[in-house]
Formats: C-alpha cells, sequence, structure tokens
C-alpha cells in the first residue's frame, strides 16, 4: 500500500507522538509499503519520506512548528496524495496539517484512519496561553474543516466539567466522526471515547517501537539493585505542566539517603522545574539525542512516570520495557502499559506517593530485581503490529470515506 502518514509533530521536535510516527513509518517501509510523513517543518527534510509542509511564521505553541494556514495546506497535501497515488491517509494529530488531510483525502475520495494519541482537553488546558479563549477559537477553527453538529458532550465526568475541556472533547470526537477507523493505543482511552459518543470502528493497538530502536537498545538486561549502591531514578519526556515533572521534583526533597533523579526532556516547563530542582538530587539533562537516552535508561535502576489522567500510552514507557526497566508510576491507567509485576504504582499520585515507593524500594532492594525480571519476560509485547495496522487500513479500504460534512447532504463550514 502506498501510505500517508499526516502529523503535527514529528522529528525533530521531541515527544511521545514523534517517536510512535517514526516507528509505525519504519515498521511499515520494512515490510514492504510505500510511505511518506506530512508534517510541519522549518525547512524542507533532507528525508525523502518526509515532506514538509506549511507552518505560521508567528504561532509556536510549546515550541513545535504550527501547520498553516488551512487552505494551503489542503492545496498542498490534495497535490501530493494525488501524485504519490496515495491509498490511505493515517492522520495523527487534532491540529491543521491532520485536518487538511483529511480534507484532501476527502476529496479524492481516500480513506482516513485517525490514531487518538492524547488527551487534548488536557493538553491545550497546560501549554496554551489562556485556555478559556484559545480553546474556543481552536474549536471554532476545527469546526470551519470538520463539522461537529449534532456532537454534544455532557459535563457528567471529572474530565468533561469545564467548558474548554468539552470543546476538546467535540473536537476528538469529530475527527473521528470524519474517519473511517479510529486507532488508540489503550483501552482506557478507547473506553473514555467511546462513552462520549464515538461511533466509529475504533481498533485498540498497541503502540510499538521500530527495530532500528530494539537494535540500538539491545538485549534486555535485568536491574541488580544492591543495598550499598544509589537507587538510580530516571525520568524521560517533555517538560509541560500535564507531565508533571515538578511532582517528581518535589518528592526528591524528601527521598532517603541514596536516591539519584536524572531528568531528561525540554520545554515550556523546564525554568520553573529547574528553580524547583535547586537543592536537591535532581540532574536536569535538557534534550539529548535519543540515543542518550536509551544509554541512561540502560543504566538507571527505575523509570519515573509522573503524569496523571493525560497520557495514553507513553512511549518512553514501551523503550522501558525494552531494556528491562521496571516503571514507578502515578496514573493508575498506565498499569495495562507495564507487563505484570514489572511496575510500581504509588499509592497516591503526588509526591508523597512517589516518596512512599521510593522509600520502599530503597529498603527492599529485591523488589527492582525481580520487576525488571519481568520486563525482561515482557519485551515482545512492545515491538511493531505491522500485520494489525495493515489489517485496520484494508478494513478502511472496504468501509470507503467517512465524510466530514454536515448530515443534510450540505457540505460543512469552511468547504
Amino acid at each position: 500500500m502506498r501510505i500517508a502518514l499526516v502529523t503535527d509533530y514529528y522529528l525533530p521536535t521531541l515527544g511521545g507522538v514523534q517517536t510512535a510516527v517514526r516507528a509505525l513509518a519504519e515498521a511499515l517501509t520494512t515490510a514492504g509499503h510505500e510511505v511518506t510523513v506530512f508534517c510541519p517543518q522549518d525547512a524542507p527534510s533532507e528525508d525523502a519520506g518526509v515532506v514538509a509542509l506549511p507552518v505560521s511564521p508567528l504561532f509556536r505553541p510549546d515550541g513545535y512548528p504550527f501547520a498553516w494556514s488551512p487552505r494551503r495546506l489542503r492545496t498542498v497535501l490534495r497535490r501530493a496524495f494525488r501524485s504519490r497515488g496515495i491509498d490511505v491517509v493515517h492522520t495523527h494529530s487534532e491540529m491543521f496539517a491532520a485536518l487538511a488531510g483529511i480534507r484532501a483525502a476527502h476529496d479524492l475520495g481516500i480513506p482516513v484512519v485517525h490514531t487518538m494519541h492524547g488527551r487534548i482537553d488536557v493538553y491545550t488546558q497546560n501549554v496554551l496561553p489562556l485556555p478559556a479563549v484559545t480553546t474556543a477559537l481552536l474549536a471554532f477553527l476545527h469546526g470551519r474543516q470538520i463539522d461537529s453538529d449534532g456532537i454534544t458532550v455532557g459535563a457528567d465526568t471529572p474530565y468533561t466539567r469545564t467548558a474548554s475541556a468539552r470543546r476538546m472533547w467535540r473536537v476528538m470526537l469529530a475527527q473521528a466522526r470524519a474517519s473511517a477507523h479510529v486507532v488508540v493505543p489503550s483501552e482506557h482511552f478507547a473506553r473514555k471515547l467511546v462513552d462520549r459518543g464515538v461511533r466509529t470502528p475504533v481498533t485498540v493497538l498497541s503502540n510499538g517501537l521500530e527495530p532500528t530502536v530494539l537494535d540500538a537498545v539491545g538485549p534486555a538486561t535485568q536491574r541488580m539493585l544492591t543495598a550499598d549502591e544509589p537507587l538510580r531514578l530516571l525520568w524521560v519526556g517533555r517538560l509541560s505542566p500535564e507531565k508533571r515533572a515538578d511532582v517528581l521534583v518535589r518528592a526528591a526533597r524528601d527521598f532517603p539517603v541514596g536516591i539519584t533523579v536524572d531528568v531528561y526532556g525540554d520545554g515550556v516547563g523546564r525554568a520553573a522545574v529547574t528553580r524547583a530542582a535547586a537543592g536537591t538530587s535532581v540532574t536536569l539533562h535538557g534534550g539529548v539525542p535519543h540515543d542518550e537516552v536509551l544509554a541512561a535508561m540502560r543504566h538507571a535502576h527505575v523509570l519515573v512516570s509522573s503524569s496523571l489522567d493525560f497520557d495514553n500510552q507513553p512511549m518512553v514507557m514501551l523503550e522501558a520495557v525494552a531494556t528491562g526497566l521496571p516503571v514507578l508510576y502515578c496514573d493508575p491507567d498506565l498499569a495495562e502499559v507495564v507487563p505484570a509485576e514489572g511496575g510500581f504504582p504509588t499509592p497516591t499520585p503526588d509526591a508523597a506517593g512517589i516518596v512512599a515507593t521510593v522509600r520502599r524500594l530503597r529498603a527492599e532492594p529485591d523488589l527492582v530485581s525481580r520487576a525488571s525480571a519481568a520486563m525482561v519476560a515482557g519485551r515482545e509485547r512492545v515491538e511493531q503490529q505491522t500485520d494489525r495496522m495493515t489489517a485496520v487500513y484494508r478494513s478502511a479500504l472496504s468501509a470507503g470515506v467517512a465524510a466530514p460534512f454536515r448530515r443534510d447532504g450540505r457540505p460543512g463550514a469552511g468547504s
């Protein structure tokens, strides 16, 4: 098949979506498919498999290139899809590159598969300036491309209580309705989507790591923690409020002697995390190449995941499984990412919960070794499931095009 992966986030910027799309592109290419990644970039890519989309010269939320304008993006993508003979368009975000990808695909009668990578209701609340205003603007602009008529979101759940959250859930539901098939990496997020009204076919399909990353990781090795060596904790991710690196930093102030904490990543929250880390055992390394992150994983005893009610399936947790690195996590929903007995859920999702778990691991070092053994045994689960993804594509091709238009048959606003 000739497959277009359209995303608003891609290399060289860092993040879970970028890692997941790169992994999928490599796996599909290895399987013999023709894959092109379309993404906003400041300059043309040196990779022949990546097409740079036009960006705004002024707006860069969270430091990412922002795809713009909708009309221009749609024209560029329509031309590229036609010239490359694209069979399936697979979108990976809810911003304007993906929206233009849907519009261009529908112009040409190409089916769309959409992966819901994360909770944009939480992301926009933490990253956009004046979220009460900017989410209203974003929802309006999204509705100019993908119609949301008839979609209602109730305020009956903790995650839809605010008007801003409900706007973003309408965005997610509209994009699902405009797709022939929806892919979700986790059961817990899939349940929320169906509960909120998604009726498009949904497949729960774990992200996976590409062969080159698994080769770079090498064989998974069991961690052995002795009583007389430091317990080495590792945190990897985007330094943004929803990732809650600050919770780990606060916890570090109450860690017992013999704990080191290394934080890898960059983002809008770096200055605040840096200030909070002063005088603690936390070392901030900033953004570094991926091979350095993998090397840090091989050296660490435990990965810490401090996010709560945001992450869908963190790619860094899959990399931890691949290296045999146990995971301490605050969000009970993320238990499904970790092999049985391979992780340590905190008793509470706050700094005190992290402290309690770390104290337990420091006092009982054998717990780390046993959890690491479980991770080593579960390594197969993080490999790419290419056959299942191509089955989704074939299903979408059979189903045809889902219309992002009004149900009365008139084109949606902005068409």
